[in-house]
């Protein structure tokens, strides 16, 4: 199936349904540092455009023709960390809405974070899909239970023209791990470390995390052991001079990144590029999930086609 990735960052949505089999015609990314660093890990093209301009945008991914188009669309202004206002970020989601019901692929897929689904963008980007003639799937996943050593929950709006509510929940689920994946069971203990420091948000939370349990979320910060930092009651391991944080290339295993992708930006960049990328193998899960569903279509088509010509044959005309 032949696709396009909108706000596509360093390349994990893009990784991750490549993987699964999808072809990946063209990406769209307007950040200079991860239109570069995407453009060293895939063949395709990558294009610097402003995706607010709909007009423009539409004119040039309709000459892929693509099947389905994914994206997220950038979710600071929903985020957890941030001050959750809606501004010009959360306006790209429903200038994403806009180019999906211009160009009409047979299938979308928009992810965000999880509390994005509350949103007004949210809401009026789902008024242009329906309108659109999509059928809407709409699920929260937490990436432990998809192949990611990570406790990273995103929402996900899946799209297929002319399809009913609710369509590929079924198949999600079934898909999903019985258990969450931890860290160790991922890299195999390659770290070397049984223990790691998370920069908590506020020291009201805890900071040390344990292999033996999927990573908390990797955000786009990677912060050093303070100097008074001192043990949170649920800190998972002791505070001592052999804590540290994750590596930046650590952090990306986490995310599922391959081990031999280029990392091309500063240290800064990376960490944010990281931090704010679908995790490689979430991105898999859930095009595994729409090709099991695409299959499951051309099958029953193909039973239908066949029955069709048989009753042909045998009924008198």
């Amino acid at each position: 199936m032949r696709g396009v990735d909108l706000f596509a960052g360093c390349g994990g949505l893009s990784k991750g349904f490549e993987n699964a089999g999808f072809h990946i015609a063209a990406a769209y990314e307007y950040w200079p540092e991860a239109v570069h660093c995407y453009s060293q890990n895939f063949h395709h093209p990558i294009h610097n455009i402003d995706l607010n301009d709909v007009e423009v945008s539409v004119s040039h991914i309709s000459k892929w023709s693509p099947e389905i188009i994914m994206g997220g669309p950038p979710c600071q202004d929903f985020s957890h960390a941030g001050k959750r206002l809606e501004g010009r970020r959360a306006d790209l989601t429903v200038a994403y809405a806009k180019i999906i019901q211009v160009i009409s692929p047979r299938w979308f897929l928009m992810e965000n974070v999880d509390r994005a689904r509350a949103s007004n963008s949210y809401r009026k980007a789902r008024e242009i899909l329906k309108k659109a003639n999509y059928g809407l799937s709409e699920i929260v996943l937490d990436a432990s239970f998809c192949g990611v050593p990570q406790k990273r929950k995103r929402f996900f709006c899946i799209g297929l023209m002319d399809e009913a509510d609710g369509f590929l929940i079924q198949t999600i689920r079934e898909r999903l791990s019985k258990k969450p994946l931890t860290v160790r069971q991922f890299l195999r203990n390659k770290l070397g470390i049984t223990y790691y420091y998370r920069h908590p948000r506020n020291y009201n939370r805890r900071a040390v995390y344990s292999i033996d349990e999927p990573a908390a979320t990797v955000r786009g910060v990677n912060r050093p052991v303070p100097g008074g930092y001192r043990e949170h009651r649920n800190d998972a391991g002791p505070v001592n001079s052999r804590l540290r944080p994750l590596t930046t290339l650590e952090r990306a295993r986490i995310q599922t990144f391959p081990k031999n992708y280029k990392w091309i930006g500063t240290k800064t960049t990376l960490e944010m590029m990281i931090g704010n990328a679908v995790p490689v193998k979430l991105g898999e899960f859930v095009a595994r999930a729409i090709l099991a569903y695409e299959n499951r279509l051309a099958s029953r088509n193909k039973k239908f086609n066949t029955s069709q010509r048989y009753l042909e044959a045998v009924l008198p005309l």
